[in-house]
């Protein structure tokens, strides 16, 4: 299971009711920010997250409304709070800028309170724990190094409980090592091997995260089969031609985009500031019901079907 807490869901500048774009994604004791745009350290304190265990930043890409919040964060880190280390992902051209906002504008010759790697990502999987992966892919829009993320649990097999109990498994370290793979020796002498007491495969959990993207044909197969698709929702159908020119997308093409990649929910974010909520998820979901529509401080648990 992944939990999203949104932080900011504004395009480009923030209103009366949301920030800029920022996200927690949480999978057992680790998470994640991806972006964190002006203003994201108020809102992770307002939320009640804090800043424990924060330790990874995934950018989506460099623009300004996707990264200034690193400045804060980082004069903050500098003064009160304090963190172990710091890792940032992102592709080269993001990481550049941030770079220069960190050792340029609030550092200018310090050194960061903690370790702190800026770790330039290509597509593919580029973290990896026991139970899950984070895999980046290239997105469509302004400037090179554009990110998605997908993050997913590992298959699984199962445990059955109920044939382990009918063929006297004790519970215990036996259990654990047929959860593992391996065959255990009973206390009798009998054996029992996994597949007694294993189902059948199981597909992991996989949650979606797109910030900023002015296509979908590229990216529909890594949204193929998502439990959950986070993606942003800057224009309505009515201006699909500004929307083309300035590269984002439309309530109506995150929709199709659900609808095409058989995910089962979409959640649109990064809304801009001239259209109303319930507008933005009218169009949406006439298209794809199971849509909503992120608000700051809002969270889902993302699980299997």
């Amino acid at each position: 299971m992944f939990e999203i807490l949104f932080l900011g869901t504004s395009a480009s500048a923030p209103s009366t009711k949301r920030g800029l774009s920022a996200a927690i994604v949480s999978h057992d004791e680790y998470r994640f920010l991806v972006d964190c745009g002006e203003g994201t350290q108020r809102q992770i304190l307002q939320s009640g997250a804090g800043f424990k265990r924060l330790t990874r930043i995934l950018l989506t890409h460099g623009h300004l409304d996707h990264i200034l919040g690193l400045g804060g964060l980082m004069s903050t880190f500098l003064r009160w709070e304090a963190i172990d280390e710091l890792e940032i992902f992102g592709g080269r051209s993001a990481l550049e800028r941030v770079h220069d906002l960190l050792y340029g504008v609030v550092l200018r010759g310090k050194q960061p309170p903690m370790p702190l790697t800026l770790q330039e990502i290509k597509p593919g999987i580029f973290f990896e724990a026991d139970d899950f992966t984070i895999t980046a892919f290239s997105v469509t829009h302004r400037g090179p190094g554009c990110l998605g993320y997908s993050f997913e649990t590992k298959a699984r097999r199962p445990f059955l409980a109920e044939k382990a109990d009918a063929l006297g498994v004790p519970f215990g370290p036996e259990r654990r090592d047929l959860v593992n793979g391996k065959t255990v020796s009973l206390a009798d002498g009998r054996m029992v091997k996994p597949d007694e007491v294993l189902g059948a495969w199981q597909s992991g959990t996989k949650l979606v995260v797109v910030g900023d993207t002015g296509r979908t044909d590229d990216i529909l197969e890594h949204c193929r089969g998502a439990d959950a698709l986070v993606i942003e929702s800057t224009f309505l159908n009515e201006e699909a031609e500004l929307a083309q020119q300035f590269s984002h997308l439309t309530a109506q093409k995150a929709a199709e985009l659900a609808r095409d990649a058989g995910v089962k929910r979409l959640i649109l974010t990064h809304l801009s500031r001239r259209y109303r909520e319930r507008d933005v998820l009218a169009e949406a979901q006439a298209v794809f019901p199971e849509t909503v529509v992120a608000r700051d401080f809002d969270s889902f648990q993302i699980k299997r079907n």
